[in-house]
């Protein structure tokens, strides 16, 4: 399946130009992935989920095959708006939403302006309100220097930087993964781009944090059943946090599934254990519609 998923389907929304990779039959499943990565960091899990859903595996604006020319597609509610654009061309009425890291904030920044349309939802380790990732005021501050450009790829060629906790070292439970398939899939191109570096950084000075402190409020609107899927030993977004957003947040429940030593990336990492629960999820509210 990974050859099936290296060309993507493009369309051109006007302004901006977004790339989804396209698998599967049943109810459509939008996929949102994190940063820096593309919507091949589903490529584990896609397999099998694939037997149930339509899956959409999409790069959000500034990774991967998708871009814009208009900073505020960059920003957490332009991202929301341009997925939502990207369904309509592609017809796609009725979904559920699966997001990791930066990909759940703009999941439920999607569901906020496309609740009639969103079925369910599963969030795993993402954005908390209130909480900030350790590092991340040293990205954006670096993204906005004299020469961060520069400097920000030489950390991404840097061996030493990448391992570190500043770098990925905090996402995966085995950090020789990071110097593996998984750099070279994600790191390596941006690498080799500098237009990929400005759009990496574009996107880090344009998704505020107020924002992400704004959803503990507007959580309370998403009425559709959400899920989730946590990492026990993430540093980025801990459990603890997040058990404490899903209970007293959002209205509609439906599980919320602890994994073992699970970190930021579990899904590349430990693909099955974010696998079974995630399906549970998703089959469950689907059987609720019915």
């Amino acid at each position: 399946m990974l050859s099936e998923l290296q060309t993507p389907l493009c369309i051109d929304l006007g302004v901006a130009r977004v790339c989804c990779r396209v698998v599967g039959e049943g109810p459509p499943l939008v996929l949102l992935h994190g940063y820096p990565v593309t919507g091949l960091t589903w490529r584990k899990m896609l397999p099998e989920l694939s037997r149930s859903f339509t899956c959409y595996a999409f790069d959000l604006v500034g990774f991967g095959g998708s871009w814009s020319p208009d900073p505020t597609d960059f920003s957490s509610q332009g991202e929301a708006l341009v997925m939502q654009r990207a369904l309509r061309t592609m017809g796609v009425e009725r979904y559920s939403l699966l997001g990791n890291d930066s990909g759940g904030w703009i999941a439920r920044e999607l569901a906020l302006i496309d609740t009639p349309r969103v079925t369910s939802m599963v969030l795993t380790n993402t954005e908390i309100p209130n909480h900030r990732p350790p590092w991340v005021w040293m990205y954006q501050l670096l993204a906005k220097l004299p020469g961060g450009s520069w400097l920000f790829r030489a950390l991404l060629e840097a061996r030493w930087w990448r391992r570190s906790p500043a770098g990925f070292g905090g996402c995966f439970e085995n950090r020789d993964l990071i110097d593996g398939e998984w750099g070279k899939m994600f790191l390596k191109p941006i690498c080799e781009s500098p237009e990929r570096v400005r759009m990496a950084l574009r996107f880090l000075t344009r998704m505020k944090f107020y924002r992400v402190d704004a959803l503990k409020q507007l959580h309370r609107q998403l009425t559709m059943p959400v899920g989730f899927v946590w990492g026990s030993a993430d540093p980025t977004f801990p459990e603890k946090h997040a058990r404490e957003m899903a209970a007293t947040q959002f209205p509609n429940i439906v599980q919320f599934t602890s994994v073992p030593q699970g970190k930021l990336f579990m899904h590349e990492e430990m693909p099955e254990a974010v696998l079974g629960p995630t399906l549970e999820i998703l089959q469950a509210t689907q059987a609720l519609r019915r």
